[in-house]
């Protein structure tokens, strides 16, 4: 076992990857399912131990299968196997059938993870049947941007709360898709918006047009931001990205870290956060331009987050039938999850935690992109 006071050698990519193997193969034991017994569909159950509702997909969150679909493509991007490559179809062909009405819904920052899911999938695996959803997604969302209260995408259809979790990864998607300008344009909105002037940090979301901000910090708002200007660096050259990855950085690297490990972490919607943080961080590592010392520095940093990260999460799993089982805080002992306490969806779209977060299928996915982070940024000689 490798030690956070580094008395052994560091794991290598190759032993990160074995445990980005044993991440994946958990959630295909203890969560994927066959969308009501139909062939070629699956999703993943909600929680573990499981609820008749849960297994029954009465309860099913959007949004975490498509942070399923992302996990997916990365365990078929480091070793491509057929099964993997079906996989990632059948989890899409899974939300198409559970969505009922189509691929969209009411919720900005719901679509644009979607959007960023399939379109990475199309991309680096050549699955083109994503390319009649990302049609109409790209759509939804280039639409969103709101000029008539300054800018800004809203959280879901006819809210005044423009947040963070929606603009973030909607400027990710704008980005990757090639429409800069809408992402550049969601760039400008959060850093005149939503960045702490004292902090650095990101700040939740403003009502608009009353300007009433809302001000809890999340890990997830980091990791958004971080990843839209690394994206705007790498395409635009446009040196304010790349300042504004190395300030963020600076700030997450102080206030959202502990002896190098991300803090806390939760379970429902929360159990995703520090998750999409890592995956950013992982995104700094291996693609924020610039050959200076400062930049080099801030590709180790993020790298050493997340390698640090893992190496915690590990140490501190739970082995359940040889399979891991991920913390919902990576710097304590993972707890056994029962039924008892399941979390709900709330009145507002939000998932809470259960009361053991280890049982939410949104920690144990944040445990698999840690893993596969590690193997990335090692792999990357970094």
């Amino acid at each position: 076992m490798t030690s956070r006071t580094g008395r052994h050698a560091e794991p290598t990519a190759a032993l990160w990857s074995e445990r980005a193997d044993m991440a994946e193969s958990a959630i295909v034991t203890r969560h994927l399912r066959n969308v009501w017994a139909i062939p070629g569909t699956t999703l993943g159950v909600v929680g573990w131990p499981p609820t008749r509702r849960d297994r029954a997909f009465a309860s099913w969150h959007y949004w975490w299968q498509a942070h399923l679909i992302d996990c997916a493509t990365d365990a078929a991007n480091r070793e491509p196997t057929p099964v993997r490559r079906r996989r990632v179809t059948s989890v899409a062909r899974g939300m198409r059938l559970r969505n009922i009405t189509g691929w969209t819904n009411n919720y900005y920052d719901d679509m644009a993870w979607l959007t960023i899911s399939l379109e990475r999938a199309e991309r680096t695996l050549g699955l083109d049947e994503m390319r009649g959803a990302l049609t109409t997604l790209e759509k939804e969302l280039y639409d969103a941007w709101a000029p008539e209260v300054g800018g800004g995408v809203p959280w879901r259809k006819g809210s005044d709360f423009y947040n963070a979790p929606a603009n973030g990864p909607v400027g990710i998607a704008m980005a990757r898709l090639g429409r800069y300008q809408r992402a550049q344009q969601i760039s400008d909105w959060i850093d005149a918006n939503l960045r702490d002037k004292e902090s650095g940090l990101i700040l939740d979301g403003i009502h608009l047009p009353s300007g009433e901000i809302e001000r809890p910090v999340y890990s997830y708002c980091q990791g958004v931001v971080l990843g839209l200007d690394t994206e705007l660096a790498v395409h635009t050259g446009e040196p304010r990205h790349t300042e504004r990855v190395l300030h963020l950085l600076e700030a997450v690297e102080e206030h959202m870290t502990s002896g190098g490990v991300v803090n806390g972490g939760g379970g429902g919607d929360g159990g995703l956060f520090n998750g999409i943080l890592i995956r950013y961080l992982a995104l700094v590592a291996v693609m924020l331009p610039g050959a200076d010392t400062v930049h080099t520095k801030a590709r180790r940093t993020a790298a050493s987050i997340v390698r640090n990260s893992a190496i915690a999460a590990w140490e501190n799993r739970l082995e359940v039938e040889g399979e891991p089982l991920f913390g919902a805080d990576w710097r304590k002992p993972a707890r056994l999850p029962g039924t008892a306490g399941a979390g709900y969806l709330t009145a507002n779209g939000s998932v809470t935690a259960s009361r053991t977060p280890e049982r939410d299928l949104s920690v144990q996915l944040s445990g698999w992109k840690l893993m596969e982070a590690a193997h990335q940024v090692t792999a990357a000689g970094l």
